[in-house]
Formats: structure tokens, sequence, C-alpha cells
């Protein structure tokens, strides 16, 4: 089985951060040979021209093929349209389908509101010239209503026409192979890929998890908190963490990793490292 690792980044706001994000590619595709990096959407299309932009610099300066996320909340299908052709016209390849989140202040969600519905335009408009990426939620949506309709909404994006599926990050080795297991059970047979976040920083972590869904086993939330202001000793015990689960996964058959790299090389690299792949 051929595996797929790739990293993930999200469009820099500065000149100077552009250019640490190139480096930061630089590295990774060096040491790690990645199948693809992503750039992420900001909710409503307010990255888009620079997650044009960066998607653009990082396979000029690279080669490494780059997927940009793709959201549908708050855009028209004319809009979705030109981002497609534009897309095709740069050689890309491989997207990220996501529904996206509505920006703060904004009336209306567009002509496509869930992410099979992108999936099912993009098949319409360009045929299989693209790789389409979905999310999968193995600790489940937070805003779905149950676990069975989170699987329903997984496998609409699958008929519609998805080749593979990322994960939400998790710390729950369990979760992600009752899901993939729930998956298995409904027909559906795409790779789903882990994604896989490294913990440096205890109180964003917290924070983006209680909103996001993702359940931080109390044991590692009790050993992080008693780190308090020891950085080193936390990136360490994080580090020994993640690359237990990433081993255990890779052991058991998952179809390759996603590294959310938050734009660092450090606490990816030193995780990739430590793995024997």
């Amino acid at each position: 089985m051929k595996r797929t690792f790739s990293c993930e980044f999200f469009p820099p706001k500065t000149n100077e951060g552009l250019e640490k994000l190139l480096n930061t590619s630089a590295t990774l595709k060096q040491q790690m040979n990645p199948e693809f990096f992503s750039v992420t959407f900001g909710a409503g299309g307010s990255t888009r021209e620079r997650t044009f932009n960066a998607v653009s610099e990082i396979i000029r300066h690279t080669e490494v093929p780059t997927a940009p996320h793709l959201s549908c909340i708050g855009s028209t299908k004319d809009e979705i349209a030109e981002i497609l052709l534009h897309y095709k016209e740069q050689g890309i390849k491989r997207l990220v389908a996501l529904r996206g989140d509505m920006p703060s202040g904004m009336v209306t969600a567009g002509e496509l509101h869930h992410a099979n519905e992108l999936v099912s335009f993009i098949r319409q408009q360009t045929g299989d010239h693209f790789h389409i990426e979905v999310a999968a939620y193995p600790e489940f949506h937070p805003q779905c209503d149950s676990p069975k309709k989170d699987l329903e909404f997984f496998k609409q994006k699958v008929e519609a026409g998805a080749d593979s599926a990322i994960t939400q990050y998790f710390y729950n080795v369990d979760a992600y192979y009752q899901f993939v297991d729930d998956c298995e059970l409904m027909g559906l047979d795409i790779p789903i890929i882990p994604g896989i976040m490294p913990i440096t920083n205890f109180t964003n972590l917290a924070r983006f998890s209680d909103a996001c869904g993702t359940e931080i086993p109390r044991w590692i939330r009790k050993r992080l908190q008693d780190f308090s202001d020891d950085t080193d000793s936390l990136k360490a015990f994080g580090k020994d963490v993640v690359t237990d689960m990433c081993q255990r996964l890779l052991d058991n058959d998952a179809p390759g990793l996603h590294f959310y790299s938050m734009n660092q090389t450090e606490a990816t690299l030193a995780i990739w490292n430590e793995l024997e792949r």
C-alpha cells in the first residue's frame, strides 16, 4: 500500500510571512519528500488572493504539488467556477473541498450549502481533473446532531466524487479506527488519512480543541497543565505522545499522515524523524 504523507499551511498575511513559509516548505520537502502540501482558505473566501499567491509561490519554490483548500459557504457558483478555472490554468491537480465557516457579519451562505454539493459542482465543472480531498471527523463534527448523521454526511461527500479524506486532528486512536470501521460497513473505501497536530502550546491547543470538538484525553490534558511555563518539557512530552500515536497508526495500516504544521518545521520534523515508516 502506498502511503500519502503531506503537510498543511495557512496563507501568511505579510511578505515576511510568505518568505518564512517558503523556507518552511523547502525544508519540509527536503526532509520529508511529501506527496503534497495544502493551503487553507479563510471563512467565506476571506483569504482567496493570499491562498492563490501562497499556492503558486510554494509550487514555484519547491515543485511540490500543492492543494488549495476551497470552501463553498459565502460564494456563488460563478465565483467557485472562476476559482476552479484559475487552478486548472495553473496546472493544479488536487483540491481540498470543504463547506467552510460563515464569516462574521455575512448574511447569505451562498448557493452551495454543504461540502457534498461543492464536490458535485467541482465534478460537474471539471470532470476528473482534480483529485478531491474532503474532511472527516472521527470524533464527529461539533455542529452535527448525532454520529449517525455525521457518517451520512461523510457518505454523501464520498458518493459525490471525493477521492480521499483527511481527518480533523485527534489524540484518541480508537476514535479514528472506529470511524474507519463504520465507513467500511457503509461500503466506503476511500483512503481516510489521519490529521496530525503536534503539541507545542497547551493554552492554544485547548482553546482550539474545545471549539472544533477534538478531545484531549484527560491524562494528556493534566500532564500538559502540569508543565505550565516549562515550554521545553511540554514540547518534549507532546512530541513523545504524538509520535507514539503516529507510529501506532502506521503499524495498523493507516494510509498516511497529514501534518497540521502551523507554518513551522520544528514540531513536525521532530515527530517525522522518530517514525519507522
